[in-house]
């Protein structure tokens, strides 16, 4: 007898809050998604704000490169780690037990970092205004925002895919290994032509930098053209998804088989 599924929306809905609830009970992503960048910013941005920097403040430009980070860490934390804890709990197993769809859980995680990330962009920008170390107009936070939650979508699917791939007790690690060599090697924490030549060089192939170009174009510095962003985070989405998929069916043959 085949089962019975549930409606999708009320169970993508549930699931959202499900999500939403355990990223909240998790004091130590939590810290590392929203109270982390706003320290950054307060360290690195908050001393040089009102400084003239690539046609805009440094105080916006870094409010720039630290929401891209913001948001890439819980793409990558709250899809790796938590995939990969609920592998490594049997979660996964009595999941398929329940009428709940592949999709409902999948969406649900998504949409679930995709509200935790506007909350996380939204407190920097409002502490950084706070502050009195930049003021972006309205038009350069919407701009931020959308661009880094559309340009996140790459780097979700790679925590997903580590999800899979990784153990429960090796995924942080990983995803650590994974965040902040690429964040620092794309200028995130440190400006591109303040980093060595090597770095420079090989920092236009990497998915993170044409992240931070997104960001940094809405706060007003110059940038490479959007378009060529996101389809090179476009390119990189179908890399990580075939990936993904792979890690995926492998881990469904492993358990179900």
């Amino acid at each position: 007898m085949q089962r019975e599924l549930a409606p999708l929306f009320p169970m993508l809905a549930a699931q959202t809050r499900a999500e939403l609830v355990r990223l909240l009970r998790m004091p130590a992503f939590t810290v590392i998604s929203i109270a982390l960048p706003i320290m950054f910013y307060a360290f690195f941005g908050m001393p040089q704000a009102h400084a003239h920097y690539q046609l805009t403040t440094a105080g916006l430009y870094i409010l720039g490169s630290f929401s891209a980070y913001a948001v890439l860490s819980i793409a990558l934390f709250s899809f790796g780690a938590s995939v990969a804890a609920e592998r490594g709990t049997g979660a996964t197993r009595l999941m398929r037990a329940t009428p709940l769809r592949r999709s409902a859980y999948f969406f649900g995680k998504v949409v679930a970092a995709l509200c935790f990330s506007a909350v996380a962009v939204t407190l920097l920008v409002l502490f950084a205004m706070v502050t009195n170390s930049a003021h972006p107009s309205l038009m350069m936070f919407a701009q931020l925002l959308g661009y880094l939650l559309l340009g996140c979508i790459p780097f979700i699917i790679l925590g997903f895919a580590v999800g899979y791939i990784a153990s429960i007790n090796s995924a942080i690690a990983v995803l650590n290994l994974i965040n902040l060599p690429l964040a620092f090697a794309s200028g995130l924490f440190v400006p591109l032509p303040e980093l060595p030549d090597w770095v420079r060089v090989i920092a236009p192939y990497l998915p993170t930098y044409h992240y931070g170009q997104l960001a940094w174009s809405a706060m007003g510095a110059p940038a490479e053209p959007t378009l060529r962003s996101l389809i090179w985070l476009a390119g990189y989405a179908i890399v990580f998804l075939a990936v993904a998929m792979r890690a995926y069916h492998r881990d469904e043959r492993k358990e179900f088989a």
